[in-house]
């Protein structure tokens, strides 16, 4: 059985979790929410600290949560946050999404946000997916699509940061343009075609405190998170590349003419 090969590049520095945690079921997975039922029985994968999972629990009283992450640490912060609002229907644990320790037929929906992208093998944990959620059930996955993102003003050190997280991440054997790939994964993954949705929707940050909060944890994040670790050590960039990309981050946050859009690309699939 395939195992995780790929590495996750972000880590978990604060500057990646202040991301992670704005992270809700309306702005994250709103195109899984009309398939919600007050009693779903619901697998999250990839949770990270949680805030998407306990929306799903908040949304499904009479159901059940399972929040699963790769990285233990990060189950126990998701488990915080349950605790935090609390909410009793939902439970924690480690896994690895292309060997998944459920039962077949186990959840009526089995959902991965922004977790695709950073796996070895997307197919191999999209067939688990499948196996894990119950006949009529679905699978829901949305992964952002890094070559498609557009910003204004023009800026090379932007452009920069393009091309170097690609470079990281490929190296790390992810697929950081997994937005467009979601369906054909899919059917690789054996879903019927006419068993799969597939649509795309949009993150825009633009006025002041959208762009001081996005700007500004980029700027972190080009620095301190294992992203600027591994882009040191990979020899992929110097130090003062990614200075300079801290900076392009802040000076696009500071300029009010600035505008990004980061588009995701979706699929729903039926089992």
């Amino acid at each position: 059985m395939a195992k995780e090969t790929a590495t996750y590049i972000h880590g978990h520095h604060e500057s990646v979790l202040r991301s992670h945690a704005w992270r809700t079921a309306e702005n994250s997975a709103a195109y899984l929410l009309p398939e919600l039922r007050s009693d779903s029985t619901i697998l999250d994968i990839g949770c990270g600290p949680g805030t998407i999972s306990a929306d799903f629990a908040a949304l499904a009283p009479d159901g059940h949560v399972t929040a699963v992450d790769y990285a233990p640490a990060i189950v126990e912060q998701a488990a915080k946050e349950a605790e935090s609002r609390g909410l009793t229907n939902m439970t924690f644990g480690v896994a690895d999404v292309h060997d998944l320790q459920f039962a077949d037929d186990s959840f009526d929906v089995v959902h991965a946000h922004q977790v695709l992208q950073h796996v070895g093998d997307p197919v191999q944990a999209l067939r688990e997916m499948r196996r894990v959620a119950k006949p009529g059930g679905v699978v829901a996955v949305r992964d952002s699509d890094y070559r498609a993102f557009t910003w204004f003003p023009a800026s090379a050190g932007l452009s920069k940061w393009l091309d170097l997280y690609e470079e990281v991440a490929r190296a790390g054997g992810g697929e950081p343009d997994a937005g467009r790939m979601l369906k054909a994964w899919a059917l690789r993954a054996g879903f019927a075609e006419d068993a799969v949705k597939a649509t795309s929707t949009t993150w825009t940050f633009s006025n002041e405190q959208e762009r001081d909060w996005w700007g500004g944890l980029w700027a972190d994040r080009a620095l301190h998170s294992d992203f600027a670790k591994q882009a040191v050590s990979g020899g992929h960039a110097a130090q003062e590349e990614l200075q300079a990309v801290s900076e392009a981050w802040k000076a696009w946050g500071e300029n009010p003419e600035s505008w990004l859009m980061i588009p995701h690309g979706e699929v729903l699939a039926r089992a």
